[in-house]
């Protein structure tokens, strides 16, 4: 699998990638994520590519305190070969480069697999409660 930043050109891969990871809900815009990040970092979404189709992708994030990972996902027919680890390895790469102290993500608490592998990796669960608020308030907000 060769890791590249996404393009704009990838939008309907990376779509399908995270529909057929489960990873859309009604409340999140998948367009307006994808936006979003190539406003900051975009160098940051990561894509792989394995001969010429996206199989894979992660989005990274820092804010100068902590950083993030988002929206990892491999294609359920490569997963189990390494894909996701070598993408998580590329983002804390990129982020430790930038001086980040620690990584925070987010996994459904019903998904134990996605929590085992983290786990794999060395992270950790924190002893916090996550909390969000909305402030967009339309149909798909993001």
């Amino acid at each position: 699998m060769h890791i590249r930043p996404y393009q704009r050109s990838d939008e309907s891969a990376v779509l399908a990638l995270w529909q057929s990871c489960d990873l859309l809900r009604p409340w999140n815009n998948p367009q307006k994520d994808i936006e979003r990040k190539l406003a900051v970092r975009p160098e940051w979404f990561l894509v792989g590519e394995l001969d010429g189709g996206i199989v894979a992708c992660i989005m990274a994030g820092y804010e100068g305190h902590r950083g993030w990972l988002n929206y990892l996902a491999v294609s359920p027919e490569h997963q189990h070969k390494g894909f996701a680890r070598a993408l998580v390895a590329e983002a804390e790469l990129r982020l430790r480069a930038e001086g980040c102290p620690k990584i925070n993500l987010q996994v459904r608490s019903c998904n134990h697999g996605v929590i085992e592998f983290y786990r794999k990796l060395g992270y950790s669960i924190d002893d916090v409660v996550s909390m969000g608020k909305r402030l967009e308030h339309d149909d798909r907000a993001g």
